[in-house]
């Protein structure tokens, strides 16, 4: 399998992807926003677009499906339950459906509420796994719930399907936040060594080469995953006493959300 991780550069900081098979050349756009610079990438590696996928609904990820489809006859993949507010699409698909990408590479859909009510991650079926996670999960965040999600949702995505993941496997976000949601990872772990590592270390990157964390990474850094912190729980107590001092982690989530909200 290979992945082309595809910087917009635009506003909304948007990361596209065309995921293709080694063996065939024929390729998957993922949200391709900025159709023309994946189009470019695919005609420079001689990819052939087939397919393209949207994580979600919202304009940010399905503003280039008209171009893109356009220019290459390919077919449309989304949520079945977001087929209503996507326009073309050609296949809705679930929960465990596989899309294909040439002859090598499998893709499972997960269905991932939170940000949106029909949200798709993917996650490769290779040696080292792969998670395009949409907005769903972000480089040290996790997506907000404004347009048409609900926060309970995000964290059951969270607590029974993403922090089971392989942890070896490599996440590939919809947007790049990292450095600001390592930010407020630290503003509310200020003793995270990891995360405070990290940030030191990719202040200056470039993301059109973005660092591409690992999910054990996430563990660590993302403090979405890190519920069960004291030093979380703790500063967290000071803001909302109500939650007493030893609050479940549904609750440890919500609150962690709602401060994100306004940070």
């Amino acid at each position: 399998m290979i992945v082309e991780q595809v910087w917009t550069g635009n506003a909304y900081r948007n990361f596209n992807y065309l995921v293709a098979c080694p063996e065939t050349g024929e390729a998957l756009a993922i949200d391709p926003l900025d159709f023309k610079k994946c189009l470019a990438l695919a005609k420079e590696r001689g990819y052939t677009i087939t397919q393209v996928l949207n994580t979600h609904e919202h304009r940010d990820h399905i503003g280039g499906n008209k171009g893109i489809t356009a220019a290459t006859g390919a077919s449309l993949i989304a949520h079945r339950d977001a087929t209503a507010r996507i326009p073309n699409v050609d296949r809705g698909v679930a929960a465990n459906d596989v899309i294909q990408v040439g002859k090598s590479v499998e893709l499972e859909c997960m269905d991932t509420p939170g940000h949106t009510m029909s949200h798709i991650c993917l996650l490769s079926r290779t040696d080292t796994p792969a998670l395009f996670s949409g907005d769903t999960l972000f480089n040290a965040g996790a997506g907000n719930c404004h347009n048409g999600g609900h926060p309970d949702e995000l964290y059951r995505t969270f607590e029974d399907q993403l922090s089971r993941l392989d942890p070896e496997t490599m996440l590939y976000p919809g947007h790049d936040y990292l450095l600001n949601n390592l930010g407020f990872t630290l503003d509310r772990e200020p003793g995270n060594e990891a995360a405070q590592a990290m940030a030191e270390r990719l202040r200056d990157q470039d993301p059109a080469e973005a660092y591409v964390t690992t999910l054990a990474e996430e563990q660590a850094i993302n403090t979405f995953f890190r519920l069960d912190s004291p030093e979380v729980i703790e500063k967290l107590v000071e803001i909302f006493p109500e939650i007493g001092d030893s609050p479940d982690r549904r609750t440890v989530f919500l609150k962690l959300r709602e401060l994100r909200n306004r940070w």
